[in-house]
């Protein structure tokens, strides 16, 4: 029913904004022809920011044979955009009602043997899938921002999903690139999003108690354990960490520490202090330096850390 994955060469993705732009640039990047769903034109000048954005770190990392910008239609024809996709990249905004519209109208004009594939971040497939008439053929498949640089894509299908569906995004996300992780379930978040919200809800207690600043809790985290986590990860890390025991020890060791009240998950009151006091933190360390010039710092030091991860492993 769907294409061998390694013979995809047509790619739609849907969506402006950081998540469509940023999947356009990395399929380019990988040799494919992309057709990019844009809703109103007015949209082109920021789809095409992102991308050309993206496109000095592509570069950087290295461009698959024959990728090239020129390779990109832009359109605000849906129809036209997926009449001959070979897979399906869908990142509109996170509103429930539009994507269970958007899905209605891909089931039943994009081709028959195409999976489409949600950027979403936060909302099932299940409900997404709800008026879909070829449901079996959508799957999650949200990445990691930017989309161009870092590989995750977790990957999860919904009540009505082909499980072959899944199996196929598997298989085509590892061939264009990306490192996919299947979900056991399917559950609000997927994996890392949920530890992400876990360390972001430590992060605004310490802020609302006047524990530490914004800058104090990126300081700790980029000199503390983000380099480590890198290359080993969470659980791993404590396994190395602890010797020959592994985790084990760790375990046996630190685990009565785990009644100690060194966390609180529970949200934090969000009170306009509290706001304000995150918003002043974060401009206090962008110190009036533009988004552009940000973004484009944040992704020159992710592709070193990415080149050198790279180089540390041919070397092994």
């Amino acid at each position: 029913m769907y294409p061998d994955p390694s013979s995809v060469t047509r790619v739609t993705t849907l969506g402006a904004g950081p998540i469509g732009g940023g999947w356009a640039a990395h399929f380019l990047a990988r040799g494919y022809d992309v057709t990019a769903y844009i809703h109103a034109e007015g949209e082109r000048a920021a789809l095409m920011s992102v991308i050309d954005t993206a496109w000095i770190s592509l570069e950087a990392l290295g461009l698959a044979p024959g990728a090239s910008r020129d390779r990109l239609r832009v359109t605000t024809d849906l129809d036209a955009a997926v009449r001959d996709a070979q897979f399906i990249q869908e990142s509109a905004p996170e509103r429930l009602e539009l994507k269970q519209a958007l899905y209605k109208r891909l089931g039943e004009v994009a081709p028959r043997g195409c999976v489409i594939a949600s950027s979403t971040s936060g909302l099932m497939m299940t409900d997404i899938q709800k008026d879909c008439p070829t449901p079996e053929r959508t799957v999650i498949g949200h990445p990691f921002n930017p989309p161009y640089l870092l590989p995750l894509v977790e990957i999860v299908g919904g009540r009505k999903t082909d499980p072959a569906a899944v199996r196929w995004a598997e298989d085509f996300y590892r061939v264009a690139g990306k490192a996919p992780l299947v979900m056991k379930k399917e559950i609000p978040g997927f994996v890392a999003t949920r530890l992400q919200e876990a360390l972001w809800r430590e992060a605004l207690h310490m802020v609302a108690n006047g524990e530490a600043t914004p800058e104090d809790i990126d300081n700790a985290l980029m000199n503390g354990p983000a380099p480590r986590m890198a290359v080993q990860g969470q659980c791993m890390a404590f396994h190395v960490a602890c010797g020959e025991g592994g985790m084990a020890t760790n375990l046996d060791q630190f685990g009565p520490a785990l009644k100690w009240p060194w966390t609180r998950l529970e949200a934090p009151e969000l009170t306009r202090e509290l706001r304000d006091r995150m918003v002043d933190g974060c401009n206090a360390i962008a110190a009036g330096r533009p988004f552009e010039e940000m973004a484009a710092e944040r992704d020159r030091e992710i592709v070193a850390v990415l080149n050198a991860i790279r180089a540390a492993r041919r070397r092994t």
